[in-house]
């Protein structure tokens, strides 16, 4: 290979085009070295934001052929292997408003993390003043989904947001409900898990891009699960996600497979189903995609199946 050829989405604040750079090609350089590169010796006009070059700030976030990276972490050896050519399509992370080029304003996310009060309430274990003490367990709880670093990959990346934006929150600022939900100093964890509820918890579609592309590997969906687990011990129970996880959990410790007729049923109950779910259903039937007359017998095996519900419940006690 004998050159990079990067085509870089550009906006001035009225006007969008796409703009071409071509230069030789070297080993072993990053993302951010390439569009440093560009700012320092070919087009000084270019915006994107960068500051630490070590994944600390979380700043220089960008989208390069369909995908979202952290620029200063990832090397374009890696991206080119990745998508096996040279050209490289540059644009700002999704989900977010452009102000220039590659560069997104974050206030409105902003005011979205503000929604689960990021910061410590202390509780009356300790103090400013004196302190607190953290097991070595208890401090493993919180080491993960403090390691986050603001960069709004996941958020770029989210399949729910590209479709909503409105209510759903990003998964950054679940993993800060999260990290304070879980941390044994604070005093009020109902302070984070309430926003979230309010806020449309349900509606990730677990397309786990959040925890693929987070460039600190943040297991991001096992906490969304955490988040809606202890929601429905707090007898959050009557919403949607909840009547259909339960559903799930029936039909299986049931059967060990879903009763698909009754599922809409039991998730939204009667009136609902028959107003918005019928017309689908009746196509679905008509196609054979399913058999209304069905009811699922136990499979083999379901007394192993139900074995596993109690290991289960034991080990979450």
């Amino acid at each position: 290979m004998e050159k990079f050829i990067f085509r870089i989405h550009r906006y001035d604040g009225t006007t969008k085009w796409v703009q071409e750079y071509q230069f030789p090609y070297e080993k072993n350089k990053t993302v951010l070295w390439a569009l440093t590169k560009i700012k320092d010796e070919m087009d000084p006009t270019l915006n994107f934001t960068s500051a630490c070059r070590h994944a600390i700030c979380g700043s220089c976030g960008v989208r390069i052929n369909g995908t979202s990276y952290l620029g200063c972490k990832t090397p374009l050896d890696e991206i080119i292997e990745t998508f096996e050519t040279n050209v490289l399509t540059f644009e700002p992370l999704q989900n977010y408003e452009v102000i220039r080029d590659l560069v997104i304003d974050w206030k409105p996310k902003v005011e979205k993390l503000k929604l689960v009060k990021p910061w410590l309430i202390p509780s009356e274990d300790g103090s400013v003043e004196k302190g607190f003490k953290q097991s070595e367990a208890e401090f493993a709880k919180i080491a993960s989904p403090t390691a986050c670093i603001l960069c709004g990959v996941c958020t770029s990346e989210c399949g729910q947001l590209n479709v909503n934006d409105g209510g759903y929150l990003d998964p950054f600022v679940l993993n800060k409900a999260y990290r304070f939900a879980v941390d044994s100093r604070d005093a009020d964890p109902l302070q984070r898990i309430q926003p979230v509820l309010e806020n449309e918890l349900w509606k990730c579609i677990h397309c786990m891009q959040c925890v693929t592309n987070c460039p600190k590997g943040i297991p991001l969906t096992d906490q969304i699960a955490y988040l809606r687990k202890v929601s429905m011990k707090m007898g959050a129970k009557d919403n949607q996600g909840a009547r259909h996880a339960y559903a799930f959990y029936d039909d299986v410790h049931k059967t060990g497979r879903l009763n698909e007729m009754m599922l809409p049923i039991k998730t939204d109950g009667m009136a609902k189903t028959i107003g918005k779910r019928v017309p689908m259903a009746t196509r679905m039937i008509l196609k054979g995609k399913i058999n209304p007359l069905h009811m699922p017998k136990k499979v083999k095996g379901i007394e192993g199946i139900r074995k596993i519900y109690q290991y289960a419940q034991e080990v979450s006690k």
